[in-house]
């Protein structure tokens, strides 16, 4: 399961609808509870670096990952995954996305059909490098 605090759900619609119709990636950071419950509390954005046609795929430098990862490591975060959007297509992972996926890893899609119409799912590799979805919750205030 994964819970998304209302402010990082907003950046992830902001990211998508600002860099619609192209493709918005970038990375998940939060913790993990004992349960395996995973909390995102904040989002690196970063630019799309794929050559060509952004439209239907992404990709993210290696000096973004490094960048991630000093980000989680200067903020106390753990490195929880990395999202991106699917421009007028579901939230559903691609083959190219299933063959780039690392194990461990949330990947959040979201998918904007039009300013109206937008979904989030979340997706994990499973052991036979298969993508599950991963259950978003509601994140309750206490």
């Amino acid at each position: 399961m994964i819970i998304i605090e209302p402010r990082v759900r907003q950046l992830l619609v902001e990211d998508a609808l600002n860099t619609f119709p192209d493709e918005c990636c970038g990375f998940l950071f939060g913790r993990e509870e004992h349960d395996g419950t995973r909390l995102v509390v904040d989002i690196l954005v970063v630019d799309n670096s794929k050559e060509g046609d952004k439209t239907r795929r992404f990709e993210i430098s290696p000096q973004d990952y490094m960048a991630a990862e000093a980000h989680a490591l200067d903020h106390d975060w753990t490195l929880l995954g990395i999202y991106h959007s699917h421009p007028k297509h579901p939230a559903i992972p691609s083959e190219t996305d299933r063959l780039a996926a690392q194990p461990y890893f949330s990947y959040v899609i979201v998918s904007v059909m039009d300013k109206d119409t937008i979904e989030l799912r979340s997706w994990l590799l499973n052991d036979e490098r298969q993508f599950e979805e991963e259950q978003i919750l509601d994140y309750i205030y206490s």
